[in-house]
């Protein structure tokens, strides 16, 4: 019997399907803006899950609760699949948590148990998504964590709300000081976010008084992997780490 997870996050939808050892066997990234048009997810989704005996229960985290709500409705009606969100219920035996409980996206809670069962350590979870996150598990608690403005969405702002400024792509620059509007720019956001990330991690050692490992998943994790200054490990699947551990417990 294979099983389904999801994740679906404010700008993509993430969807595995995992074997009776809860391996990742297929896997679909999709734009959460069209996932719940049913148009898209009979051509799209439905092609995915064709022909696959899944466990009629699925577990997703999620930030957008319309399009939960939808994607749910739509798993029911085409494949009599029943999707759960991730909620207390499912992580009180596996994490505590020491942070708002109802103020936690469940992609984060996903995350944390994600890295802690897999890296077996104190780990920061610092995810490129919307908004840039930082999260701190000690010891298996969640302690809470950090949000800041994502880099695509500054960008984005920046690009519309100015109207001198040429869209761009973030790249590493060596140089710091740009000689034109553009390499000022690219400057800016590269050695800004370096700056921030760097300044950050270090700021929650020294409250803590802990190590860590660093774990960074989305999309600009290799661009900044080698500007931290600690060793860092990139994982993409970590939220579905997180949730096929919830699965483990069930």
């Amino acid at each position: 019997m294979t099983h389904l997870i999801g994740d679906i996050g404010n700008t993509q939808t993430k969807l595995c399907i995992l074997d009776k050892k809860l391996k990742i066997i297929k896997r679909l990234n999709i734009e959460t803006s069209i996932i719940k048009n049913q148009y898209y997810f009979k051509k799209i989704v439905f092609s995915f899950v064709k022909d696959m005996i899944v466990n009629k229960k699925a577990l997703f985290s999620s930030v957008v609760p319309s399009v939960f709500l939808a994607t749910k409705k739509s798993f029911k009606k085409y494949f009599n699949i029943q999707c759960q969100e991730l909620k207390q219920t499912h992580y009180s035996k596996v994490i505590k948590i020491k942070a708002n409980k109802k103020q936690i996206g469940s992609d984060r809670i996903a995350n944390a148990i994600g890295s802690y069962y897999t890296y077996k350590s104190d780990c920061i979870v610092l995810d490129f998504g919307t908004a840039t996150t930082f999260d701190v598990i000690n010891r298996g608690i969640y302690m809470g964590g950090i949000i800041a403005p994502g880099i695509n969405l500054s960008l984005s702002t920046l690009t519309k709300r100015a109207n001198l400024i040429p869209p761009f792509t973030i790249k590493k620059i060596n140089k710091v000081v740009g000689n034109n509007t553009l390499s000022a720019l690219k400057s800016g956001f590269y050695w800004g976010y370096t700056g921030m990330i760097v300044n950050i991690l270090r700021l929650i050692k020294k409250e803590t008084k802990k190590s860590y490992k660093i774990i960074l998943t989305g999309g600009y994790s290799s661009l900044f992997k080698n500007s931290i200054k600690s060793k860092v490990f990139i994982d993409g699947d970590i939220t579905m780490k997180g949730l096929i551990e919830l699965l483990r417990v069930k």
